[in-house]
């Protein structure tokens, strides 16, 4: 199993642990956000199992399906992230087009709220493109 491939099992992990959030006591508040920060919705938790699973078949697939996983999901979660800070929502659960701008926002709050799309898109897209040019 190559290290790409093991980034994936621990994408699987990862975005199993990010579906599992509202079903968690404790980690969400009276307002059903969780850790305080953000809300999580079917739509959230479905986009993350699905993710998961993907990440676990390219892992398990190939170094080649496990590059491309990185890359396309990679580029789409840091979209998402940066979708968050211009319009306090994202593409991916169609939050976009389902509400209203929020605005440009660079505060704490919503940093958090965003960040681990960045982070976690982010590290994919520069595993998978870093990995793609040195066996191009």
């Amino acid at each position: 199993m190559t290290n790409l491939q093991k980034l994936c099992m621990g994408y699987f992990v990862a975005l199993m642990i990010a579906a599992s959030l509202n079903y968690i006591p404790g980690l969400t508040d009276e307002n059903g956000l969780a850790f305080g920060i953000f809300a999580l919705d079917i739509y959230d938790d479905a986009l993350h199992v699905a993710s998961a699973f993907w990440a676990l078949i390219a892992g398990l697939w190939s170094h080649r399906a496990a590059r491309t996983f990185l890359i396309l999901f990679g580029l789409a979660y840091l979209g998402d992230g940066v979708f968050g800070f211009f319009t306090g929502y994202g593409y991916l659960d169609l939050g976009i087009f389902t509400n209203d701008s929020a605005g440009m926002d660079l505060s704490l709050g919503r940093v958090l709220a965003n960040l681990p799309h960045l982070a976690l898109g982010g590290v994919a897209a520069w595993a998978g493109l870093r990995d793609a040019r040195r066996t191009t």
